[in-house]
C-alpha cells in the first residue's frame, strides 16, 4: 500500500495558482502547475476538475485558457480541499465480510469502525483549522 498524495498535490496547485495570481497573472495553465509539482499535466487537470466542482477554482477555455481561484486562499481550508479530492472514508473495512464464525472475524469490523471514526473526526478538525493562505505562508517561509 502506498500513501495517497492527492491532497498534497491539490494544495500545491491551489497555493501555486494563488501566488501566480498575486504576481499579476490572471490564469495558470495545468502545464505550469505540473512543472512545479513535477507531475503530468493530466494529473493536475483531473484534480483541478474536482476542485472546480467544489467551487474552489474556475477554468477559462479558448484564447487565454487556464485556471484561476474561485475564492481567496484565506477562505479555503485544507478540509475544503480534502473533501473535494478524497471521495470516501479515510479507512475501509474488508472488501468481503470476514468469517462470522470466527471470533476475530465477527468482532473486527465493529472494533475498528469506532477507532476509524475517531481518527477521521480528528483529521477533519485539524484540516478545518488550516487555510490555504496558511499553507502558502509556510511555503514561502520554508528555508531554501
Amino acid at each position: 500500500m502506498s500513501a495517497n498524495s492527492r491532497l498534497t498535490i491539490a494544495a500545491h496547485a491551489l497555493a501555486w495558482i494563488g501566488l501566480y495570481q498575486r504576481q499579476g497573472h490572471e490564469v495558470a495553465t495545468s502545464e505550469q502547475i505540473a512543472t512545479s509539482a513535477n507531475t503530468n499535466p493530466v494529473v493536475i487537470r483531473r484534480l483541478l476538475g474536482e476542485l472546480r466542482r467544489a467551487g474552489l477554482v474556475e477554468s477559462r477555455r479558448g484564447v487565454g485558457a487556464g485556471w484561476s481561484l474561485a475564492r481567496e486562499l484565506e477562505s479555503m481550508t485544507l478540509l475544503d480541499v480534502y473533501e473535494a479530492v478524497e471521495p470516501g472514508p479515510l479507512f475501509a473495512m474488508h472488501r468481503t465480510t470476514p468469517d462470522q464464525g470466527c471470533v476475530v472475524g465477527y468482532g473486527i469490523q465493529p472494533a475498528m469502525q469506532g477507532i476509524y471514526e475517531g481518527i477521521e473526526e480528528t483529521l477533519r478538525h485539524e484540516l478545518a483549522r488550516v487555510t490555504l493562505e496558511n499553507v502558502l505562508r509556510d511555503v514561502l517561509a520554508a528555508p531554501r
